[in-house]
């Protein structure tokens, strides 16, 4: 008998949609069905995390030639740090039965577009770019030049995801 593997479940959206919040209950709604897979970064880990939990903890040089290998599906570099998804994290996710599910920024989706994963996609669109400057603000968080970088980096997104739809 052949068991076929859940495709992985691709979420996309400027930051601030409420991708979490649409996560965690998804997570909450089914539980033991959806589960992320572990990311693997060149940033040093904070005091609460654990290699293998959180991130998958690992040095530049070794993760460069995983990247050179065709071992990512998806990588990005943010504060001079890299992030990636793995084609093996993925894979432990579906041998497990269970829906892996990524969240991931629009360059993401770009790269693994061009991959043999075959995922679904969801992207979260805020209500207006009003409605997302005023949830950013809320959240105390970003600075005037971080926030407009955000908000510019949402436009693009959000006709990228007009494009492409």
């Amino acid at each position: 008998m052949i068991h076929k593997r859940p495709r992985p479940l691709v979420v996309c959206g400027p930051s601030g949609t409420g991708k979490s919040t649409l996560i965690k209950r998804l997570f909450d709604e089914f539980p033991g069905t959806f589960k992320f897979s572990v990311s693997h970064t060149t940033r040093a880990p904070r005091p609460d995390e654990q290699d293998g939990i959180h991130y998958h903890f690992t040095n530049k040089e070794k993760m460069q030639e995983q990247i050179q290998n065709g071992e990512f599906i998806e990588t990005a570099t943010f504060s001079g740090n890299l992030y990636g998804t793995s084609k093996q994290a993925v894979e432990e996710v579906q041998r497990l039965g269970k829906v892996c599910v990524l969240d991931i920024d629009i360059q993401g989706v770009k790269q693994i577009k061009h991959t043999d994963l075959n995922p679904l996609y969801v992207f979260i669109k805020p209500p207006s770019i009003i409605e997302l400057e005023r949830r950013l603000k809320a959240r105390n968080t970003e600075t005037k030049e971080s926030l407009e970088r955000r908000l510019s980096i949402a436009r693009a997104e959000l006709e990228y995801d007009e494009t492409t739809s």
